[in-house]
């Protein structure tokens, strides 16, 4: 029996349900939120840069560095997997093959914002944004690149935050002609405009809830009753690693041992569990059959 493709289960899992995606900034996050019950895993653009790299959220890695990490989380997690991919690595030939290497590399869809290259983090002011028509182009390009017809292009419209929320609106409209599957609006300012916004835009949305951004904290229900069908978490492990780091680090300088912070860590034997120790490589693969 054929195994449905990765697009093909995150889409009917969002015709089930509304998702709650938290953000993987590698592999091994990756692998927690597997293990801890979620149904489909987002990989942080900014995560990545961050996490992997040191590096502020601009779009600094390349195609190639960027594959080499979203490969090593859709080798090992057998849930679909929404790959952000930022400005789209160029236009034409190059956003074409950028699009081919994200779903050579198992990912079930791809995200697209229209800002202008290089990116700032979208909760961010001093932001930039393409024309409309230019961004639609783009979305036709990711369109005709996909081999697979379930392979999903999520397209982002930062235009909230530069222009107004109408702009916001119209550019989701344009971005559905063109071809995409999801709209993103990013940093939406309160509850009422991620209202307003679902109920001018006819498709399926997906909602931001980054911590200390623009947008209000607002929980997978109150955005479900609104109609959005994923929600994305994108740096919250990221920041909850990053402070117990700090900390630890602060405790360890401080004592010159280990020992009062071992009940906070994870042991060896839930590691290496959860890494798959004594597995083949392909274990990852294997959980997708």
């Amino acid at each position: 029996m054929k195994t449905a493709s990765p697009g093909k289960r995150l889409r009917r899992l969002i015709k089930k349900k509304t998702l709650l995606l938290p953000g993987a900034y590698n592999a091994l996050s990756a692998l927690q939120i597997e293990q801890a019950g979620f149904e489909a895993i987002y990989i942080s653009g900014a995560g990545m840069a961050n996490g992997v790299a040191g590096l502020p959220d601009t779009g600094p890695l390349t195609l190639t560095e960027v594959i080499t990490q979203v490969r090593y989380i859709t080798k090992v997690v057998g849930i679909p997997v929404i790959a952000d991919a930022d400005t789209g690595f160029g236009e034409g030939p190059q956003l074409h093959r950028a699009v081919e290497a994200f779903e050579a590399a198992g990912v079930a869809a791809i995200q697209i914002e229209d800002q202008v290259f290089p990116k700032r983090c979208g909760h961010l002011s001093g932001k930039e944004v393409i024309s409309a028509l230019e961004m639609a182009e783009k979305i036709k390009t990711a369109v005709r690149a996909r081999q697979d017809p379930d392979f999903l292009i999520i397209a982002r419209t930062d235009a909230r935050g530069v222009t107004h929320f109408q702009d916001a609106v119209n550019r989701a409209k344009r971005y559905l002609d063109a071809g995409a599957d999801i709209i993103f609006p990013e940093a939406l300012r309160s509850a009422d405009e991620f209202s307003r916004f679902a109920d001018a835009v006819p498709a399926s949305l997906m909602a931001n809830m980054t911590e200390f951004g623009k947008s209000p904290p607002l929980g997978l229900e109150v955005l479900s009753k609104m109609g959005y069908r994923l929600v994305l978490f994108p740096m919250t492990l990221l920041r909850i690693a990053a402070k117990g780091i700090e900390e630890g680090l602060a405790q360890l300088k401080k004592e010159g041992t280990s020992v009062g912070m071992i009940g906070k860590m994870q042991t060896r034997q839930a590691l290496y569990q959860l890494i798959g120790y004594d597995a083949p490589p392909s274990k990852g693969e294997k959980r997708k059959k």
